[in-house]
């Protein structure tokens, strides 16, 4: 075992501080990584401060983890000291159920091991995630990053990027859809990004006008302002797919009237409050309201691979892990463009 230094909130009301965390000794499966950076997501933040409850403390944040691996257990066949991997918001499951069968880990019917904020499968043991310098994950859980991709710009695709992608992916974005990405930030990005590579015709809606130009830089093709409540008629039923990125409140049924019949809105921004909805906002039109949660392993993988293959990484701003309590102020008043990421050679000083 060895003792690694990491940054930790202490508490839902504390700010985030130094903290050492044990990393156990690789096993036969095990893989050890040294984490090279790891992206800030805004579901650290919900979690740091108890904003969805159930969070465990002293917690150690960080699902976007990239480093390079520097041991192997005996048994481990697919990954190398030296190469270069992903460990995204899961670090284990049973591997056995249905669900697990199925490549849906993250739906694990005895219940995943969360890479923060959570226990191994032995029910007892903590998680800490990648504000830190070291984890320990077993192979099946560790990702190839492609060879080309800015590690650090990289980093986001583990939760940000899969975030996206999933949705894309199960309601079949392809050329000529219309597709509607609700919220220009970590998220967001990444969803104009991924959905104009596969071809759609993307619009943002977005509260911040000032965005526009940032929106058609990331390939969004138009762009609409959601503070004119005259948009909502200019573009009803014009949507194949909504990706709704926003983790504020806001009407569900105003977006619902964008969707032509039978399009999809899909959640993956999650408000901490419930948000109300008609139910003849979906009945006029068999419009479908849905969620998507990260993805599994092998559809993780598949995102990577897409994304080396078409160069598509997060547009990030690199911070020392001693900023990372004036980074989750500036990300709730949305004033990074549009992931943190830390540099976790800072902790060595920490």
């Amino acid at each position: 075992m060895s003792t690694v230094p990491a940054y930790a909130a202490p508490s839902a009301r504390a700010p985030l501080a130094p903290f050492t965390v044990d990393r156990r000794d690789p096993g036969p499966l095990d893989v050890a990584i040294d984490i090279v950076f790891c992206g800030v997501c805004h579901s650290d933040v919900h979690q740091a401060r108890d904003e969805w409850g159930g969070s465990i403390f002293p917690m150690v944040p960080g699902h976007e983890i990239v480093g390079r691996v520097s041991r192997v257990g005996a048994r481990v066949a697919e990954v190398k000291v030296g190469d270069l991997v992903g460990v995204g918001c899961l670090v284990d499951s049973c591997r056995e159920c249905g669900q697990c069968r199925r490549d849906r880990e993250q739906f694990c019917q005895r219940g995943p091991a969360l890479t923060y904020n959570g226990t191994e499968l032995d029910r007892k043991t903590p998680t800490y995630g990648g504000y830190s310098t070291q984890v320990v994950v077993t192979e099946k859980f560790v990702l190839r990053v492609p060879a080309g991709l800015d590690p650090a710009a990289a980093a986001p695709l583990l939760c940000a990027g899969i975030t996206t992608y999933s949705p894309l992916r199960q309601w079949g974005c392809k050329a000529g859809d219309h597709v509607g990405v609700v919220g220009l930030g970590g998220l967001g990005h990444m969803a104009v990004k991924l959905a104009s590579s596969m071809g759609a015709e993307v619009t943002m809606l977005s509260t911040s006008p000032a965005k526009e130009a940032d929106a058609r830089r990331l390939g969004a093709h138009g762009f609409a302002s959601t503070r004119d409540d005259g948009i909502f008629k200019r573009l009803a039923g014009r949507f194949d797919l909504l990706v709704d990125t926003v983790s504020v409140p806001h009407d569900y049924n105003k977006y619902l009237g964008l969707l032509r019949p039978e399009g999809a809105m899909v959640l993956v921004g999650a408000p901490p409050e419930p948000s109300p909805f008609s139910s003849f906002a979906l009945i006029m039109g068999n419009k479908r309201l849905a969620g998507s949660l990260i993805g599994g392993i092998a559809e993780t993988q598949e995102m990577l691979d897409y994304c080396g293959a078409h160069r598509i990484t997060a547009d990030i701003e690199v911070i020392p892990i001693q900023k990372i309590n004036e980074a989750y102020e500036r990300m709730l008043k949305s004033d990074v463009r549009y992931r943190f990421v830390i540099d976790t050679a800072s902790l060595k000083g920490a």
